[in-house]
């Protein structure tokens, strides 16, 4: 089978590993079969989407709507590198999971409006599907409500025109959308479970995320939320993508070929 794209962001090893960890479990892949690239240790390079079953952009500490002058450069890099990616994946409808950061990648790329206005704390959520979500074939396999894990600073407060809200929360109204029929992004953590909360309470204990002395108060209510289980909405997207027929998992290949991310 083609491989998927694991692409990370977090500079710190320690969530960056257990992110990696999470995703290949909640994907049923493997390291031969989610191959990871750290967007932010080096640059992305040209891409033949050919090459790939699918795409998959984890979370991090970086905010697309911070201000251009307050952005690092190596923040500055790491979204002109996705920018150009999701140029290719969006013009090919190429099949894409973006959770969290992916959001607002994807959101603000395609006409979206992220901002403060909706940010959520780190901890659980009650996640709503939509008639769209729950009828979608990946978002569709988890419950019509369930609980899931979040933590942002900046949130989508105005969908793209033309792409489809799948989920939604109290607390935010995009929880989950896609683009055309292959490119999907949330923003709660279909990969987290509480002992990975743990290890980025741990990570971004003085990013603003929370009052750092209430960090183990954070930890222990995640691991009394009753979030136990992850929705395998990450396995239902490479169930989708993989060749007919492949292990480890099987599904209808959508794939490219030919399709190049060119260099900036």
């Amino acid at each position: 089978m083609r491989p998927f794209l694991f692409l990370g962001v977090r500079p710190e090893d320690a969530p960056a590993d257990d992110e990696y960890a999470a995703m290949l479990r909640c994907t049923g892949l493997d390291e031969s079969t989610l191959r990871r690239v750290r967007l932010e240790a080096r640059p992305l390079g040209d891409v033949d989407l050919g090459a790939w079953s699918g795409v998959v952009l984890g979370g991090g500490p970086y905010c697309v709507s911070d201000p251009e002058d307050g952005k690092s450069a190596v923040q500055q890099r790491v979204e002109a590198d996705l920018a150009r990616l999701l140029d290719a994946v969006v013009a090919a409808d190429f099949p894409f999971f973006g959770a969290c950061y992916g959001i607002g990648t994807l959101g603000r790329h395609q006409g979206g409006v992220v901002d403060r206005a909706h940010p959520e704390p780190v901890g659980a959520v009650t996640v709503e599907l939509t008639a769209a979500g729950r009828a979608d074939p990946v978002l569709g396999v988890a419950p019509p409500t369930f609980g899931a894990f979040v933590g942002h600073k900046e949130a989508l407060s105005v969908l793209p025109p033309h792409a489809v809200l799948l989920a939604r929360s109290a607390t935010a109204p995009v929880q989950a959308f896609r683009v055309g029929e292959h490119v999907y992004a949330t923003q709660f953590h279909p990969e987290l479970d509480a002992d990975g909360l743990a290890t980025r309470v741990e990570a971004y204990r003085f990013d603003g995320y929370f009052d750092p002395a209430q960090a183990s108060q954070v930890v222990a209510d995640a691991r009394t939320s009753g979030v136990d289980a992850v929705p395998p909405v990450l396995r239902a997207f490479v169930e989708r993508y993989v060749s007919p027929g492949d292990d480890p998992v099987r599904g209808r290949g959508v794939l490219r070929d030919e399709i190049r991310v060119p260099q900036g």
